[in-house]
């Protein structure tokens, strides 16, 4: 397979993979609730492992053995149907469980925080950094260790050990069932959504009072749930504050107990504006897109570099190729605690903001070391480049070392931006909606990976015309990485500048539209407070009526 091809193809599974927690997000957040979820997910899981050991122990579920010389003559027999269809079957378990614990076990953990409660807040801040602290340390455990058993030990024990312990955590993970929070499900997102824009079309040609008159008159009942946050009504997207506006008492409304009777021609003041907090954070979401794009060619594209680079540390230790991500993981293992338990409480002096500094601030960082991260990265590759030229040779006698510079600053930038992503949309999101949150964190690296094949075809077919190199050639010596990182450097800052104009005009969830909370972070804890009164005070008169 050709390098180029090996990459889009990793891209592609990437993609795909990712966009697994979507189902996930959806049973969770519609009908099982996200314990059983996580449940399901983690069994689903262990089975997966399961079978992947068997496939590596039980002799008939392989394909005959083949020599070095019938591998190199193209001449091995493959897998049959059967064994095929067993690993599929494990693939298939792999990524369900994956699609039920990816978008849940995060929101779950921070179901369980009280965030009226400013020790609660600090709680939720530091639990999504050391989420992100000891799941990057598992994958530097799998990357290293996990990967060193397969490859020198054996691969029945290599699968075995991660079977094990995936049984040993859902045994953990069932262990605290009578102390946990449970947040139910609200029913489908997916649904609502539609019926507000369905309702919100439907009365489009009707006029509603001024913005001080509407709470007077819109649908707005009390919540069943004590644990869901009631959202205040804004005037962002006001059309949509048509759905809420009642039309016919007796036919959209039920007699008994003023329940909905019509949910396709009336919503509730709380589902329109959770409607408005999914359309606030999409422009948002596509910034990350780009973030997550220069994160994942460097890994890529760092691979074949080393190739022709010296890896030896020392006169006995070889890094392999596929373990320079490491450098990036090991990065974000330890700048996060630095981060969480150091630059947190100065920066919270100087801003006055519970987290330091606000998420979007957080993320618009990351966005920012990313793409500087590409200019480095081409100045190193330009300088390995024109040794291998000079020297006439494939490989060049310069360390491999000098690749990590690049990928510590991916790992900083993915510290800065993916957490900040992952805690943004959580906080952003309505609270019986933290799983699609947390999925759609996903669904950007899902998104990177498509973008990711889309750029680097696009550049492979595009450039290598009239006598001048192709960027991306299958021969990383005779290519130009040097421009294809210029490149990505380009896009990351036009991503920058895309990302700090919708957020200059982002509002928090719950905060007035004429106050921005990145720029006055202490109104916005007044602001909150006064939705707070205001949102008590539209259930008594809720419940009054």
């Amino acid at each position: 397979m050709q390098q180029i091809t090996a990459v889009n193809v990793n891209n592609i599974w990437s993609g795909t993979s990712s966009f697994a927690p979507l189902l996930g997000a959806f049973l969770a957040d519609a009908y099982w609730g996200k314990f059983k979820t996580v449940a399901y997910g983690c069994i689903a899981t262990f089975l997966g492992m399961v079978v992947m050991t068997l496939t590596a122990g039980v002799r008939d579920l392989q394909p005959p053995g083949c020599s070095a010389v019938e591998l190199q003559l193209g001449q091995c027999v493959g897998p049959s149907h059967g064994q095929l269809a067993v690993l599929i079957i494990a693939f298939i378990l792999l990524a369900l469980g994956g699609g039920g614990v990816r978008p849940c076990n995060l929101p779950f953990g921070i179901d369980q925080f009280d965030r009226t409660t400013e020790a609660g807040r600090k709680g939720t801040s530091n639990f999504f950094n050391w989420y992100y602290t000891t799941n990057t340390a598992a994958v530097m455990v799998a990357l290293t260790l996990v990967v060193y058993i397969q490859d020198s030990i054996s691969w029945t024990i290599g699968f075995a050990v991660p079977a094990g312990l995936i049984f040993l955590a859902t045994v953990m993970f069932f262990m605290g069932n009578k102390r946990y929070v449970y947040v139910p499900p609200e029913g489908s997102i997916f649904s609502g959504i539609i019926q507000v824009i369905v309702a919100a079309f439907k009365k489009r040609g009707k006029k509603l009072p001024p913005p001080a008159e509407q709470e007077l008159v819109l649908y707005n009942p009390p919540l069943r749930s004590t644990i869901v946050t009631k959202l205040p009504l804004t005037q962002e997207f006001s059309f949509l504050n048509k759905a809420a506006s009642v039309s016919d008492v007796s036919g959209e409304l039920n007699d008994v107990d003023g329940s909905l009777a019509k949910p396709w021609s009336l919503s509730s003041v709380q589902r329109v504006e959770e409607v408005k907090c999914l359309i606030r954070v999409i422009p948002i979401w596509f910034s990350g897109i780009m973030c997550f794009v220069a994160i994942g060619q460097q890994w890529t594209i760092a691979v074949l570099q080393s190739l022709t680079m010296d890896r030896h540390i020392g006169p006995h230790f070889e890094i392999p190729p596929a373990s320079l991500g490491v450098f990036s993981l090991l990065a974000i293992v330890l700048f996060l605690p630095i981060y969480d338990r150091l630059l947190v409480p100065i920066l919270r002096r100087i801003t006055g903001h519970e987290t330091g500094i606000t998420l979007l601030q957080r993320m618009g960082v990351g966005i920012f070391i990313s793409a500087f991260s590409m200019v480095i990265a081409g100045i190193i590759e330009f300088k390995r480049r024109s040794m291998a030229e000079s020297l006439g040779s494939y490989t060049v006698p310069m360390s491999a070392l000098w690749l990590v510079p690049q990928l510590v600053l991916v790992g900083v930038s993915e510290a800065f931006n993916a957490v900040g992503q992952i805690e943004f949309f959580n906080h952003q999101f309505p609270d019986q909606l933290r799983s699609l949150a947390t999925s759609l964190f996903w669904c950007s690296q899902a998104g990177a990976g498509y973008l990711s094949t889309i750029v680097v075809t696009a550049v492979h077919r595009s450039t290598g015309k009239h006598g001048r190199p192709n960027w991306l050639d299958n021969n990383i010596n005779g290519g130009r990485v040097d421009y294809f990182y210029y490149l990505l450097a380009v896009m990351g800052g036009i991503n920058l500048i895309y990302f700090l104009i919708v957020a200059h005009f982002y509002h928090y969830k719950g905060s007035p539209t004429d106050i921005h909370p990145d720029v006055h972070p202490r109104d916005e804890e007044e602001d909150d407070n006064d939705s707070r009164k205001k949102t008590k005070e539209m259930e008594l008169s809720s419940s009054e009526i």
